[in-house]
């Protein structure tokens, strides 16, 4: 197990507050939440494959950081139209 793998790991750990916080806590509140997740976890994508030297890891965390941001503003979007 390298540095890499390492990193990876104690942010997958960093993940777990914010899924309380999007579970338990208001909508708004909730959106920033999934935001810092997507970032943390396209982060943990790149640590996988620099330690792992892989590079399909790399490119699923460009799209999974590019479709987190677009799932959040559709989110955000949704909560603004409920009643």
């Amino acid at each position: 197990m390298n540095e890499w793998l390492i990193a990876a790991t104690v942010l997958i750990a960093a993940l777990v507050p914010l899924a309380v916080v999007c579970a338990r806590s208001d909508p708004i509140e909730g959106v920033v939440a999934m935001q810092l997740a997507g970032v943390v976890a396209a982060l943990v994508l790149l640590l996988l494959a620099a330690g792992t030297d892989r590079q399909p890891f790399a490119d699923l965390s460009v799209v999974l950081a590019l479709l987190s941001v677009a799932g959040s503003l559709a989110y955000a979007r949704y909560l603004e139209r409920r009643p």
